[in-house]
């Protein structure tokens, strides 16, 4: 039975149920008809197939009365096909709803190519085997859920402590999760896990892209998977490959409910987000989607020759952000994740291109100008990693307030130091203080940087100490992928050592990243697994290992084990110790009741550091002495935190460092954290100690007390 459409109604776009029906809305501005596709099943051709029968403006609509949400939908859309006009309509292939908010099947049949495959014309010459059984369909969504008193978190950026993971490789060899659950994102939301963010004092997990995913017909080829999903295909529809619930949409309510549980346990969720470019590639990739629907509106073509994408994103295309449709299409994903999944912030993978004008970056493009002044999203955590491979495509420092940025020279100055790296000291300083080189002339604060010494991207933390080169051919690319400027270093030998020397001073490097990173002024982020010592085996560019070597191994031994107690003991500095979560930077003078500045740089010798201290090559222990502001900073809680003082020691020199202790006259030192020492207890000083000697590549934290009570300088 043929079913009745009628003219609907062109806003929202997408597919929107009511009680009685489904409209249905698809913009183009270069199509001339448009048809709806209704499936009963992912992989078998259209139950029926209706002319959407109404077009307002560049929209076309139609409502089809008795459809249901879990309805299987796609479109054909008609028009031009002009590859040198940038015009790729072909009604043989079926096209995603970009505003589908689950997807059922992510297709792998050849004839999601809109030409021949093979054919010497190339993408010219036009293919017409009809694709509907393979390609992917949009699910009607049933957005009905139960949040109960679900609250966002809405932790402060100086209480916040960002935990980089991937949905899947979080969970999938946990032995305490379920095995139905593991690697869901059910899976992330079990107890077992929940509890190791807790214990870490994490209060946002940062989520590797879960929108919905399809995997790149060269990784295909060669037997691998978009492992990292920085591949997609639909910016409205959780990924259905990390859902335990296999029903069409299912995906929907289980990523709900992953945030409400996370929320429940004081932990934020935020989203990597890909909106710079999608998984259909150059002019001879797929058409899935937006490059049969609209190509000129949604990318960014070469003005001299529109057949050709513009790609400042190194994966074949750039989202066209100053098309007001396409600027749409983003905003709308953006509030969608805020307001019905209840996500907290966004992490905006190569945002320059996001701001693309041309081979210029735009500071005030009309896509920051609109986050800026959006009521809800201005108000989410926004992350911005603040580089794309296009002309002038650093923008490190570059974001307006209130974004965040992901802080790549902090990355490299905390691993070349603790490599021993000569002329690192006024680099470093910068670093560990928050950057103000970088973001002071922007009217941000510390938070501004998200400090990390690891992410997805590169080494592992335990493999910086490990691996000097990179050991990637598994990834079927001769080893060619992935950076070959790490920055680490094997100490001697690559790879795995049980020599006892080596396997001392890496666990010593490892504990000196995850301190420096817990002293630090700015925003930490650590990378899932750093924290008991994931190893990838030297493969620094895992984007397509959807196995082992990517997924978390919970078996981690003694070793692991002590790492992870050394980790939970770093990270607490922050929760513990308010002069490490500033609001502004440093002044260098003294607040209105402190007998110390706010901040003194000191050489071993106990001296103010100078200009040539700084400027020097041979520059790799120096003291940092941080002075109790005393200005009431209170924990996410509103409880008041130790305003102590604090003195940190570091030492990337090849020998023993003697570093003089000073303001006896204030109190004692207390030992607070050694990675020397990694197990010692928090130990007060004898009165009588004026010194203290540190081993090569070593990092203490002390504490001044009064009659053993922490003290400010005030």
């Amino acid at each position: 039975m043929s079913s009745v459409i009628w003219p609907g109604r062109p806003d929202p776009l997408g597919a929107n149920a009511d009680a009685d029906g489904v409209n249905f809305a698809l913009f183009s501005e270069t199509a001339t008809r448009v048809f709806l596709c209704l499936f009963d099943a992912p992989h078998r051709p259209p139950r029926e197939t209706l002319e959407l029968p109404e077009r307002t403006g560049r929209i076309f609509h139609g409502y089809v009365p008795g459809l249901r949400p879990g309805q299987l939908y796609g479109y054909r859309v008609d028009g031009p096909y002009e590859p040198h006009a940038g015009l790729r309509h072909n009604p043989h292939k079926l096209v995603l709803d970009p505003y589908a908010r689950a997807v059922a099947s992510s297709g792998n049949a050849a004839e999601l190519f809109a030409y021949r495959l093979g054919d010497p014309a190339g993408d010219l010459a036009f293919d017409r085997e009809d694709n509907a059984a393979d390609a992917p369909k949009g699910v009607v969504a049933d957005d009905a859920f139960d949040w109960g008193d679900d609250r966002r978190p809405a932790t402060p950026w100086t209480d916040t402590l960002i935990y980089e993971l991937h949905v899947k490789g979080m969970s999938r060899l946990h032995p305490q999760v379920p095995p139905n659950l593991r690697g869901t994102y059910a899976g992330l939301a079990s107890p077992p896990i929940v509890e190791h963010l807790k214990s870490l004092g994490v209060t946002a997990v940062e989520l590797l892209p879960v929108h919905e995913i399809y995997d790149e017909p060269e990784v295909r080829r060669r037997g691998l998977v978009d492992y990292w999903g920085y591949s997609t295909l639909g910016f409205f529809a959780p990924a259905a490959r990390y859902a335990a619930d296999p029903r069409p949409g299912g995906q929907i309510a289980e990523f709900k409910a992953m945030v409400k549980a996370l929320h429940a346990a004081g932990i934020e969720v935020i989203l990597d987000v890909v909106y710079n470019h999608t998984c259909e590639g150059g002019h001879l990739g797929p058409t899935l989607s937006l490059r049969g629907i609209d190509n000129r509106a949604y990318y960014l073509l070469d003005p001299a020759a529109p057949r050709y994408n513009a790609d400042f994103t190194g994966c074949g295309n750039t989202l066209n952000l100053r098309h007001a449709q396409t600027l749409k299409l983003v905003l709308d994903s953006l509030r969608y994740w805020a307001e019905h999944m209840h996500v907290d912030g966004f992490r905006f993978d190569l945002a320059p291109a996001l701001s693309r004008r041309g081979a210029d970056v735009d500071r005030h493009s009309p896509f920051l100008a609109a986050i800026g002044q959006d009521p809800l999203l201005s108000k989410l955590k926004l992350i911005a990693e603040p580089w794309d491979v296009g002309p002038h495509g650093y923008q490190l420092g570059g974001s307006p307030h209130p974004w965040a940025e992901w802080n790549g020279r902090y990355r490299d100055a905390v691993r070349r130091y603790w490599r021993g790296d000569l002329g690192l000291a006024g680099e470093l300083g910068y670093r560990l203080t928050g950057s103000s080189d970088l973001f002071s002339a922007t009217d941000r604060g510390p938070t501004a940087s998200v400090n990390y010494v690891a992410c997805h991207d590169g080494f592992t933390l335990a493999d910086l100490t490990a691996y000097s080169v990179k050991h990637n051919h598994a990834n079927g690319e001769d080893n060619r992928d992935g950076n070959n400027h790490e920055h680490s270093s094997n100490w001697g030998v690559e790879g795995p050592s049980e020599d006892p020397r080596l396997v001392a001073i890496r666990g010593r490097t490892v504990r000196n990243f995850l301190t420096t990173l817990a002293v630090s002024q700015g925003v930490p982020m650590l990378g899932a697994g750093d924290e008991f010592g994931r190893t990838q085996r030297g493969n620094n560019n895992a984007y397509c290992q959807d196995n082992p070597t990517s997924w978390l191994s919970w078996e981690t031994g003694p070793e692991g084990q002590a790492m992870l107690a050394f980790a939970r003991r770093a990270l607490a500095l922050r929760s513990r110790f308010a002069v490490l979560r500033r609001t502004r930077f440093f002044s260098g003078t003294s607040g209105p009741h402190s007998r110390l500045r706010d901040i003194s740089w000191l050489r071993p010798d106990g001296r103010a550091m100078g200009h040539g201290d700084w400027v020097s090559p041979s520059t790799r222990a120096l003291a940092l002495l941080l002075g109790g502001d005393g200005t009431g900073i209170r924990d996410a809680h509103g409880e008041p935190v130790t305003d102590a003082t604090l003195l940190v020691l570091l030492n990337a020199d090849e020998v023993p460092i003697q570093f003089a202790l000073p303001g006896r006259e204030l109190g004692r030192w207390q030992r607070v954290l050694d990675t020397a020492s990694p197990t010692a207890e928090e130990e007060i000083l004898p009165a009588s100690t004026d010194s203290l000697e540190l081993l090569p590549a070593a990092m203490t934290v002390l504490m001044l007390v009064e009659d053993g009570e922490p003290r400010s300088a005030s």
